[in-house]
């Protein structure tokens, strides 16, 4: 399908098996949205009506970790092995249209390594997706680095995803709508602070949503990662600008200013959030993206396509 330009990293996959599991466990929503029907027509329809040639699918919040009290690891590695061969098969029957980001079983890092080996070297995954958090636990804890070793070894692509904060919502306002933004930040926080990006700088770590507010308040994010000691202004900056980041939710003359000024030449990327983003809503930030006159037509084709190229020279 090479008349379409836009290369998707962040649409999401809903596989038939995951959400009857989830359902049986008496979840009905990712964040505060409702799970929402999926299927290979329903995608392909809103990929055709927006220029956007592949999708790289990925399954959303809450992962396969349910239960903070109580670590299940085998039925969590089986959920996770169901959803990649699921996404696997979709991206088999449709090669030119969609990639995989494989979901993983963290904080079972033992079951995790052995789903990346599957994921890419069976399934031929484009990458991983990681939460930002599951039930209180960051990604950039100590015990993340065998996983992390991994996955820069094999140079991967990792797209981190936001979970619902370890916390009360607040009534009337849905998690996704402002505390997903929070949870991403929070994320690029800890890999900054950790010495995670620098360690494995061999990996592609993009952030949903534009980030949340790092490129914001990235200086002031600075500031506070400055205190602690150790590093300078310049580097700290460096590492926060480590990251690429996906337009999903995000491509509006408000966010567009700070996300272009901060990120990095080629780390902008393409994203819909579709099905947990409605149709409307992704017809709403893509077309604000393409009428965004700062970015010039090379921009503007960078954005769509060429970033994602340069890390998924499959598509």
């Amino acid at each position: 399908m090479s008349a379409h330009r836009r290369i998707d990293v962040h649409q999401h996959v809903v596989p038939p098996a995951y959400a009857a599991w989830l359902r049986s466990k008496g979840v009905h929503d990712a964040g505060g949205r409702p799970l929402p029907e999926w299927s290979v027509e329903a995608a392909l329809r809103v990929m055709e009506t927006h220029d956007i040639a592949t999708a790289v699918l990925s399954v959303s919040t809450p992962g396969v970790r349910l239960d903070a009290a109580r670590r299940d690891d085998a039925e969590a590695r089986a959920m996770a092995r169901t959803v990649n061969e699921f996404a696997a098969t979709v991206v088999r029957d449709h090669p030119d249209r969609f990639g995989f980001f494989a979901t993983l079983t963290l904080p079972d890092v033992d079951g995790a390594l052995e789903e990346v080996a599957h994921a890419f070297d069976v399934l031929g995954a484009s990458g991983v997706i990681l939460l930002a958090n599951t039930h209180g636990r960051y990604l950039g804890e100590p015990d993340d680095d065998p996983l992390l070793a991994e996955l820069d070894r094999r140079h991967a692509v990792v797209f981190v995803h936001p979970s619902t904060l370890p916390g009360p919502p607040v009534p009337g306002v849905p998690p996704f709508a402002a505390d997903f933004l929070l949870d991403t930040t929070r994320a690029a926080y800890r890999l900054v602070q950790s010495g995670a990006v620098r360690r494995h700088a061999n990996l592609k770590i993009i952030l949903a949503h534009a980030g949340g507010f790092l490129p914001y308040a990235s200086h002031r994010l600075m500031a506070a990662l400055l205190a602690e000691g150790g590093r300078s202004p310049v580097e700290l900056l460096e590492d926060l600008r480590s990251f690429y980041f996906d337009t999903a939710l995000s491509g509006s003359p408000a966010a567009l200013p700070s996300l272009l000024a901060f990120a990095k030449p080629g780390r902008v990327l393409f994203g819909s959030d579709w099905p947990y983003a409605p149709t409307p809503a992704v017809a709403y930030f893509t077309g604000q993206l393409d009428a965004y006159e700062p970015l010039d037509a090379s921009g503007h084709a960078a954005v769509d396509r060429g970033n994602a190229q340069a890390l998924f020279p499959a598509f």
